[in-house]
């Protein structure tokens, strides 16, 4: 009798198992708990970041609105914006802010729509026509270097950021201080409007550069008098009218010693 001997698996014949029988009831109970605690932690987790969300992104859009607003700009808005700015005694219309409905509730129409809007493009190009002005008037007076432009550029941010942090104190002063910080700032830039107008006339007037500077500070002085009185006070919840009084003339004379400042091209932070 012959013995036969196979290698590999005989056909009808079972092949072994090599793992034992898993507890299929153990699995089912693992399987049934982790899917609820993943459930659990991601409807908590959910819940807990997305209130979360909701609150920074609510709070963001109060205090800094969206940037691209700011500059939605044309070539009419900016000719009767530098008029607005530089000759506000002869602006004849409103100085409020126009508001439309969207998402139920109001809005404020962009720059391109309302004259009384605030932008960012007029200050970003005036701050730059400042610092070319600053270095022409460094050249011919023979301190040009690049240091001396760096630090007529730090002047310049220093002289924006007091800006903005006196018209937020005086927001601060009377219970408001919700207007979101960019309408802060581009108030706050068109300061150098009047200073483009200030440096040039020290170029060529001379002397009468004080007059200049004189007159631009008065324009300066009106327009944020008007545009805080009717636009950024208008969010304040409430205040005293005295007080308000105080506070638009103490804004109005601020500007005459920091456009005589930022004006000071000379290259010396002081003088």
């Amino acid at each position: 009798m012959h013995e036969t001997l196979g290698l590999g698996p005989q056909p009808g014949v079972p092949r072994p198992t090599s793992n034992p029988p898993s507890n299929l009831f153990g699995n089912a109970i693992y399987g049934a708990g982790s899917g609820l605690i993943r459930g659990g932690l991601g409807m908590y987790g959910e819940k807990i970041f997305g209130s979360g969300s909701d609150y920074v992104q609510s709070n963001i859009s109060k205090y800094f609105s969206d940037p691209q607003y700011y500059f939605q700009v044309s070539g009419h808005y900016v000719r009767n914006k530098l008029k607005v700015i530089l000759f506000p005694f002869l602006h004849r219309g409103h100085w409020t802010r126009i508001t439309e409905p969207v998402g139920g509730r109001l809005s404020y129409q962009p720059p391109i729509n309302d004259i009384n809007a605030p932008d960012l493009y007029i200050p970003c190009m005036a701050f730059a026509t400042y610092l070319v002005l600053a270095g022409i008037s460094l050249g011919l007076s023979g301190k040009f270097s690049p240091e001396a432009l760096n630090w007529q550029f730090v002047k310049g941010l220093v002289g924006w950021f007091l800006e903005v942090m006196l018209l937020k104190v005086s927001l601060l002063s009377l219970g408001g201080g919700e207007a979101p910080l960019l309408d802060t700032v581009a108030y706050a830039g068109y300061t150098f409007t009047g200073m483009c107008v200030a440096v040039l006339g020290r170029i060529t007037l001379s002397y009468a550069y004080y007059l200049t500077v004189m007159w631009t500070c008065l324009c300066t002085g009106i327009f944020l008098v008007k545009t805080m009185k009717r636009t950024l006070f208008a969010e304040a919840r409430s205040y005293d009218s005295s007080m308000l009084h105080y506070l638009l003339l103490c804004v109005a004379f601020a500007q005459f010693p920091l456009s005589f400042w930022l004006s000071n091209t000379s290259g010396n932070w002081f003088f």
